[in-house]
């Protein structure tokens, strides 16, 4: 930044900083104001990329034209590589895609019962991630027709039936099932190579606990040694987890997971014979609950919340696990991606800034949880991708729709612009973790900050979230940003805002009156609307004495980042 760019701008740029920066609008019916603290020199240790994970059950769509483009988007959210998950990398099908469908075709097997092997749909998958620059979480799974015990019938046709059906089975042979796994790894190591797969995570198969899997809980177990040890056999440095089972909250979940951990610290190995099985880290999936009040969807981030809790606590529990790292395999305000708000009007929170309040809200209290339990927290992975064929903005959980990224996806870009090392940061709007966790935001909202710096830079996020969506008066924000460098007298700030009328393309959509065939122009408007959206125009903001005064509203499910940068 030169000094000739700093003094030209100083005296208008700090008229725009109260104009611009402080539209107070105060009314009698107006909240009153929230005061946050930052304090840059007060640092609160480093804060990883927990967020940057991501996973969708159509494995085919990932090398779709919108597919590429969306992956390309996460592997830009910053300098940390993005881990993708995907259901039925071993999928016997022709690769066509539909909802919560999708097939490789790995593993078939001849008139005579002897193996036949095709890579060629799983390349064009993996080379797609390697080319977008993602990491693959690897997911074992699901069961091909050909070694399934219960081969018929084999493809669902979500919405209509089970979708429960030969891919959910185990397997005839756990010899032939440990052979196809030891092939599988095979092929990604030589055509990827050591240095890139030794990088990637693996994992067993998907909610072993409900109908994904349609064996018993000792079937499972035996599934995933087979399976480690296939795997360990190709690449002994490889990093292997499980079981992907549902949320804690559910007494039945809660055992299964406990089970599972028991035969991993304990029990005999099936396929050595030895005590335990080797567990590099530890899945579950929590899932929140929106129910639609006749008039507006009620989020129930309580249950996702206290499911995290209960998973916590139960690996906690086995000291062989203490320290082992988590990751939330799946972790969503509820469980139907694929299951749209047309027919299902709670799931209508998808569209707009809601999940985008509820996303920064929700990974604000993992982090409370993860260090008041003293757990290895890795990430959450947010089960939200893209859908092809589908009406825009049709209410799945998704990223985005015909290429138009969604508000939520802005959320992670405001994740990935946070520095790494995070400092002091208090909100007088702030509910305690405790009681979000035990009651979700059912009374005042929740005014949440976190803030963090690089060098040279301070950025602080701030949202206003609440369960139940509906209208509100905005808030009021009196932000004191502390302990600048003294030498330090003005700095340019940036306000980046997700709300209902920025960085949202659902807004900009309804105003062109909705249309499923939008022209190039308007295609264009909806790219740009999608994009994370600055406030107001850079301005520069005085500093004294080694801070910084701002004041500004923000709506209701909205979020601001205010970034500082100064010489």
């Amino acid at each position: 930044m030169s000094n000739l760019g700093f003094k030209s701008g100083l005296v208008i740029g700090c008229v725009l900083a109260f104009l611009l920066i402080s539209p107070w609008a105060r009314s009698q019916q107006s909240p009153e104001s929230v005061n946050i603290q930052v304090r840059a020199d007060q640092p609160q240790g480093t804060i990883s990329p927990i967020w940057n994970y991501f996973g969708y059950d159509e494995p085919n769509y990932t090398y779709a034209a919108n597919g590429k483009k969306l992956l390309g988007e996460l592997a830009a959210l910053g300098p940390a590589p993005a881990y993708v998950r995907v259901h039925n990398l071993l999928t016997t099908g022709d690769g066509t895609a539909s909802l919560k469908w999708g097939s490789t075709n790995v593993y078939t097997e001849d008139a005579a019962g002897h193996p036949v092997y095709s890579w060629t749909i799983l390349d064009r998958l993996f080379d797609t991630f390697q080319k977008a620059g993602i990491k693959p979480l690897v997911e074992i799974g699901f069961m091909p027709q050909a070694l399934s015990t219960h081969p018929e019938p084999y493809r669902h046709d979500f919405p209509q039936g089970s979708i429960f059906t030969g891919w959910a089975y185990p397997p005839k042979d756990y010899q032939k099932w440990s052979e196809i796994i030891f092939q599988f790894v095979r092929h990604l190591r030589e055509r990827y190579g050591d240095a890139e797969v030794r990088t990637w995570l693996w994992e067993v198969w998907n909610e072993p606990d409900i109908d994904y899997w349609q064996g018993t809980p000792q079937e499972y177990f035996k599934l995933y040694d087979f399976s480690v040890d296939a795997i360990l056999r190709v690449l002994p440095e490889a990093r292997v987890g499980g079981p992907d089972s549902t949320g804690p909250a559910s007494p039945k979940a809660a055992q299964f997971l406990r089970s599972f951990l028991d035969h991993c610290a304990h029990q005999p190995n099936f396929v050595s014979g030895k005590r335990g099985s080797q567990l590099d880290f530890i899945s579950f999936h929590p899932k929140g609950s929106p129910k639609w009040q006749s008039d507006h969807v009620q989020m129930g981030i309580a249950r996702q919340l206290f499911a995290i809790e209960q998973g916590f606590q139960i690996v906690a529990s086995f000291p062989e696990f203490r320290r082992t790292p988590i990751i939330l395999g799946e972790s969503d305000p509820e469980g139907c991606a694929a299951c749209s708000a047309r027919s299902n009007p709670q799931n209508s929170y998808r569209n707009g800034p809601l999940y985008a309040a509820y996303t920064a809200e929700t990974l604000n209290n993992i982090l409370f949880l993860a260090d008041r339990e003293h757990i290895n927290f890795l990430g959450a992975v947010t089960w939200a991708f893209e859908f092809e064929d589908q009406p825009y903005f049709e209410g799945f959980r998704t990223l985005a729709t015909n290429g138009v990224d969604k508000p939520v996806l802005n959320t992670f870009r405001i994740f990935g612009l946070l520095g790494k090392e995070r400092v002091q940061a208090t909100s007088s709007g702030a509910l305690r973790s405790e009681d979000v966790v035990r009651d979700g935001v059912r009374g005042q909202p929740d005014i949440g900050v976190v803030a963090a710096r690089k060098e040279l830079e301070i950025e602080v996020l701030i949202w206003n979230y609440h369960d139940d969506d509906l209208p509100a008066a905005s808030t009021p924000i009196d932000l004191v940003v502390s302990g600048l460098p003294a030498k330090a007298s003005h700095g340019l700030l940036e306000h980046f805002r997700v709300d209902s009328s920025h960085s949202n393309a659902f807004t900009a959509w309804k105003e062109m009156s909705s249309p499923q065939s939008p022209t190039e122009a308007q295609y264009e408007q909806l790219q740009r609307a999608g994009q994370l959206q600055l406030l107001t125009s850079p301005v520069w903001v005085p500093i004294a004495q080694g801070a910084a005064h701002l004041q500004f509203t923000l709506p209701r499910q909205g979020l601001s980042l205010i970034r500082i940068v100064w010489e």
